[in-house]
């Protein structure tokens, strides 16, 4: 259970009058599960470098796979703005719990929902929906990372099936995945994406080890030595890096809503053990630096809440721009990470211990601030958008 109340959780702007009462319903649904499921197990889970046992299943069983999928392929049809508020509430949890979720929804289902034949959807979505099935992205290679356009991973074909080689780095799920969609080079150069199945010869998922952040995640490469893939299993409605840009403007929008939930998690065990912890006779709450952190961690997070439902909004009309998603990405991982970081100092010592979330967070969120776009690659992704001269 959290250390504080839930219903301290911060709306200091009335935004909840903005949500419909499905939004609302879903929320709490999530709340509650991340309750039950995730805080009593996820300090461990950190601990020893272990993921949660069935969690791909038990995110299924809430809806939190695909939730933007329509119900005919197993999804349950929602807004952005749910899938925004799904990815929140899984965050508050830990990074690696909403990570799961986002590489499953954006980077798995959403290309074969968008560019899959109508055999692949029916094939992947409905399992890829329920957990049943666990899938991975690939796009980051060893030498590239914020190039994709330079990977070397390609494949030929064969005449009866296409021939994959390569490797990708730093990918989620990779070591428990059953299926990963591969970005790749076709032999005129051009980026495809194709479907690449668990037990395909030549096909291998090392885990990778010795991480400090995510650690409740698995992490690992996918490595192909001539993999024979199947030609059915090319998505066949996309060529070029449109293909993987466009899952990664999804996931971005989810990591900018889910790094709130962190955020939020962060202050809410602040503001708690300061009105706890005496110190000179008084709490900690009633001096003047620590009403100064909280009240700035509470204004930031308020603004990140309405960048997102603006977002939101310009998602669900299909106008959110990948620069306006760029810009929510970058901010609110920014602040969440910072109020991680000086969270942990309200707590002082204690602030490093299992039992409060402040390094965790701080932890996890050293990675979420580098993928899907670093820091740094998202603010001239904003300076190309409003100067129009790319600095790449």
């Amino acid at each position: 259970m959290s250390y504080y109340p839930l219903n301290t959780i911060p709306d200091y702007y009335g935004i909840d009058q903005l949500f419909s009462e499905e939004h609302l319903l879903i929320r709490q649904s999530v709340r509650d599960w991340v309750e039950s499921f995730v805080m009593p197990k996820i300090d461990d889970a950190a601990q020893n470098h272990s993921d949660l046992p069935d969690l791909m299943k038990e995110l299924g069983k809430i809806g939190a796979l695909g939730p933007y999928i329509p119900e005919q392929y197993g999804g349950s049809g929602l807004d952005q703005i749910s899938y925004g508020i799904i990815m929140q509430e899984l965050e508050r949890g830990d990074s690696a719990v909403r990570s799961a979720a986002s590489v499953q929804s954006s980077l798995v289902m959403f290309p074969i929902f968008e560019y899959g034949s109508e055999e692949q959807k029916n094939k992947y979505l409905p399992k890829l929906a329920t957990g049943e099935m666990i899938g991975a992205f690939g796009l980051t290679e060893p030498n590239h990372g914020s190039d994709p356009g330079s990977m070397e991973t390609h494949f030929v074909d064969r005449g009866d099936y296409y021939e994959l080689s390569g490797a990708k780095m730093w990918i989620t799920n990779a070591p428990v995945c059953d299926i990963a969609v591969v970005w790749a080079k076709n032999e005129a150069g051009k980026v495809q994406g194709l479907i690449v199945e668990r037990g395909m010869d030549g096909f291998e998922t090392p885990e990778t080890h010795n991480k400090w952040s995510l650690r409740a995640s698995k992490t690992g490469e996918l490595v192909f030595d001539k993999v024979r893939i199947p030609k059915e299993n090319l998505l066949p409605n996309v060529t070029g890096l449109k293909g993987p840009l466009s899952c990664l403007n999804s996931a971005r929008y989810g990591i900018s809503w889910g790094v709130i939930g962190a955020a939020i998690d962060c202050y809410c065990t602040a503001l708690q053990y300061s009105k706890e912890r005496l110190q000179f006779g008084k709490p900690i709450a009633s001096y003047q630096l620590q009403q100064k952190k909280l009240a700035e961690f509470v204004t930031e997070i308020t603004k990140a809440q309405l960048l997102c439902l603006q977002l939101g909004r310009l998602k669900n009309d299909h106008n959110a721009t990948p620069a306006q998603i760029s810009m929510a990405k970058r901010n609110n991982v920014k602040m969440a990470i910072e109020i991680a970081r000086e969270s942990r100092q309200v707590l002082g010592g204690m602030g490093i211990m299992g039992e409060f979330p402040m390094m965790r967070h701080a932890a996890n969120l050293e990675s979420v601030i580098t993928y899907e776009g670093t820091h740094d690659v998202h603010l001239l992704i904003t300076g190309m958008d409003i100067t129009g001269i790319n600095a790449f």
